[in-house]
């Protein structure tokens, strides 16, 4: 229907009038003025006409370039928009399966490093929970080198320091394996010591991002930068509460002051930062915006470590990922975003509560929540673990010999930039079995020598990982690693390495070939002669081969390697990448300075059933995106003297039986069939003991950093941190293998056969083919009087 033209006219009486006019349901109006008024508006125009065209000059010519320079810069941080993303180191993940050596301490030890925390029924990722040999572990979703892993419940049962089952939890399927994510060892920072995750709006729960703005700024799909009215909302919100409740400040605002200003107070960054937050609205949309803040967000402190972004926070705070949190984890850390050190749950606990109760409310006053999940989330506890939320860098000289396996392929600046995830080998129930066991034997040890250091060296026997390495007795110290670096003579831990050579020709030698311990004197270029002498200084005459190594004799041990000629024990020794080895006679008794790292490279080749393995401490590393940037892997060597390298390591098995590492034997470790030698440098100055079992090699030293003499054998000092260590780290058997070799019953006296029944009698590996062919038979006189001493046998 057509509406005529009316018109209005409002304050008649008054000098200045508004008419409006409603046409066609359009309203128009004008301002008129009396007349009688015209004078005194151009007499105000004359004298404000100056400072007006003054004041609109200096707004034209300063405020348009200044914003034009600012709009340069939110340009050039926002169209790249990027941060320097920390590097995250990580252990190796453990993986459990049946018949997998593993007891409940070691596997509390590992879910404890992987932040993994106790809750009935473990229904949550990132829980466990356990009735006595029986463990729920609630897996988190993670991603390793070979893809993506997802969240999952198993169920673990063991028995006998073992997995004796391994099922998922939700299925009562049985496995055959499963992985438990990696515990996270170490951070990598750039320059900015910034803890950051970055995340796409997609991949945070929907409640985070409708809460964030629910409490922080309800305007914020509506407004352009600032909102006045959401100032005014706050103030009185929190006179009405007699606390600060709400901020007035936009999310843009409080973007614009993490990106890019201080937090002064004065005019000009006010100023900024409205004029920042209208060029940002005008240049980006909403949802770029939104995303930017929640990786910016300042979220909490640890030591010289910021956390930036909810990501990181939850990680930080809740030890998951975001998109695993529940109702009241997402309000307290929306929550906190006023004020994270004043909400801080682990240093205020008390404020932290109150404040998430305050946004949960905020979450139903808009209508995220009803009422009902208001209660139930109202009633949850906080949930924020006690444990310091970041990893401290606490395996300082494990990171060493990380960092220097990058090297080769990353700049050191380049690791705290790009974000990368960095899957070592270490596994953290072997490296802190490890501290404790060095640490409380040199505690002992240190009420006659105070000065004591040590080091250590764990891998894996078959495939050159290292899982533990100990540089200091103050294991997590930043200090001088003397598992790398600390070079020291390695006393008779060499001497396996010359009985190889000669079991290495079969022809010749054997287990029980006899060899002359007899005096030794070899005259030298300067006149004078080296003499060396058995540890009790008594010569034995004629030795089997094995009892020479079993029990360490020194002078059975040059006249060998005298005998095989030094040129070819020292080209053995140099295959293993050593350099500047000793080329004198005193080579045999180990006058060679080498680190623990170096001794547990050579005696892998015994572990790993004689191929040369490279030792590593990286597996791989995973981008910032999760996808394989570099994968490590090993390449063992041609395994030239497999079975060689079988008969001396079952001669080292009989030195922890009989020989000088049978207090291994005495102290209950048998079962382990371990084989290893010991080691004592000259003067009693370094003691030294490499050990292997079938699942693990370690490496001890114990000395003195001013090289004085510590008094220590290699069975009264390094032993005892090995076996220390070996009493609590589950570790499986060590069962040689027989391929290649042929057990014949010798007496050991001559060499020859011989029967089990003969008193002396040993049964002994040779390499197939090269058993000994002539019969010593015992008369029967001997296997009577051997039977008579049994009266419950007859022959």
């Amino acid at each position: 229907m057509h509406r005529p033209a009316t018109s209005v006219e409002r304050r008649q009486c008054a000098p200045v009038r508004l008419h409006c006019t409603l046409d066609f349901s359009v309203l128009s109006c004008r301002l008129t003025v009396r007349d009688s008024l015209l004078p005194l508006l151009g007499l105000a125009w004359r004298v404000l006409r100056v400072p007006f065209w003054l004041g609109l000059g200096l707004f034209l010519g300063f405020v348009g370039p200044y914003a034009t320079y600012l709009d340069g810069q939110v340009r050039a941080r926002f169209d790249d928009l990027s941060w320097d993303l920390p590097s995250r180191v990580y252990a190796r993940p453990l993986e459990l399966k049946p018949g997998l050596a593993m007891s409940a301490e070691a596997l509390d030890l590992e879910l404890d490093a992987a932040r993994y925390t106790s809750e009935p029924g473990a229904r949550t990722t990132g829980t466990f929970s356990h009735d006595g040999s029986r463990y729920l572990i609630a897996r988190r979703a993670f991603d390793y080198l070979d893809g993506h892993e997802a969240e999952r419940r198993i169920e673990v049962v063991l028995s006998a320091n073992s997995v004796s089952t391994l099922k998922d939890a939700a299925t009562g399927a049985a496995l055959s394996s499963v992985r438990i994510d990696p515990a996270r060892i170490a951070t990598l920072y750039g320059t900015e010591q910034e803890e950051r995750r970055i995340v796409h709006l997609g991949e945070v729960p929907p409640l985070l991002v409708a809460g964030l703005q629910a409490v922080e700024d309800r305007d914020f799909n509506h407004h352009h930068g600032i909102a006045v009215w959401s100032i005014l909302r706050a103030a009185l919100a929190n006179l009405s509460a007699g606390h600060v409740v709400q901020g007035g400040s936009t999310l843009t605002q409080q973007l614009v002051k993490n990106l890019f200003l201080d937090r002064g107070q004065r005019f000009t960054r006010k100023f900024n930062e409205a004029l920042l937050s209208l060029l940002i609205e005008a240049r980006y949309n909403k949802r770029r915006i939104l995303e930017a803040y929640i990786n910016e967000v300042f979220l909490g402190q640890q030591g010289g470590q910021a956390v930036h972004g909810f990501a990181a926070a939850s990680e930080f705070y809740f030890g998951r990922d975001l998109k695993s949190l529940s109702t009241p984890e997402i309000a307290l850390l929306v929550g906190m975003v006023q004020g994270p050190s004043y909400y801080d749950p682990r240093r205020n606990p008390d404020h932290a509560l109150s404040r998430r109760n305050i946004a949960l409310q905020m979450f139903t006053d808009t209508g995220l929540l009803d009422d009902a999940a208001l209660a139930k989330a109202r009633a949850a506890p906080l949930g924020v673990p006690d444990r310091q939320g970041l990893p401290r860098n606490r395996y300082p000289a494990f990171l060493d010999l990380v960092r220097a396996q990058l090297a080769r392929d990353y700049a050191d600046a380049a690791l705290g930039k790009v974000g990368m995830s960095i899957h070592t080998t270490l596994a953290p129930a072997s490296q802190l079995l490890a501290e404790q066991a060095l640490a409380s034997q040199l505690d002992a040890l240190a009420k006659r020598q105070p000065e004591l250091e040590g080091a250590m060296v764990v891998t894996g026997a078959h495939d050159g990982e290292v899982q533990a390495l100990i540089g200091s007795r103050a294991a997590d110290e930043q200090g001088f690693n003397r598992a790398l670096f600390a070079q020291r003579p390695i006393g008779s831990l060499v001497k396996p390495f010359v009985y190889l050579v000669a079991l290495s020709q079969p022809q010749r030698y054997s287990l029980v070939s006899s060899l002359d311990d007899t005096a030794v004197d070899i005259p030298q270029a300067d006149g004078s002669h080296w003499m060396p002498q058995n540890a009790e200084h008594e010569a034995h005459g004629a030795v089997p081969l094995m009892d020479a190594l079993m029990h360490s004799y020194n002078l059975a041990t040059v006249h060998l390697g005298l005998t095989l000629g030094l040129p070819k024990v020292k080209g053995f020794l140099e295959s293993f990448g050593l350099t500047s080895v000793n080329p004198n006679p005193s080579l045999l008794l180990g006058a060679i300075d080498l680190t623990p790292f170096d001794v547990a490279r050579m005696y892998t080749y015994f572990s790993a059933d004689g191929h040369a393995l490279p030792l590593r401490a990286v597996r791989g590393v995973l981008n910032a995106q999760g996808k394989p940037l570099t994968r490590y892997s090993i390449k063992a060597g041609a395994g030239e003297y497999v079975s060689a390298a079988r008969l001396t390591s079952y001669a080292m098995q009989q030195v922890v039986v009989a020989g000088t590492a049978h207090s291994v034997t005495d102290q209950g470790l048998g079962y382990l069939h371990a084989a290893g030698k010991t080691g004592t440098s000259d003067s009693q100055r370094d003691s030294w003991f490499a050990g292997f079992t079938g699942e693990h090699l370690a490496v001890v030293w114990v000395g003195r950093d001013d090289n004085k003499v510590t008094s220590l054998m290699g069975a009264t000092g390094a032993l005892k941190v090995w076996s220390a260590l070996f009493r609590k780290l589950p570790s499986s058997p060590l069962l040689l293998p027989r391929d290649g070799l042929e057990y014949t019953w010798v007496n050991p006296q001559n060499g020859q056969r011989t029967d089990a029944e003969c008193k002396g009698a040993r049964e002994l590996p040779f390499l197939t083919g090269y058993a000994p062919q002539e019969t010593d038979h015992c008369t029967w006189q001997e296997i009577k009087s051997l039977f008579s001493r049994n009266p419950n046998t007859s022959p």
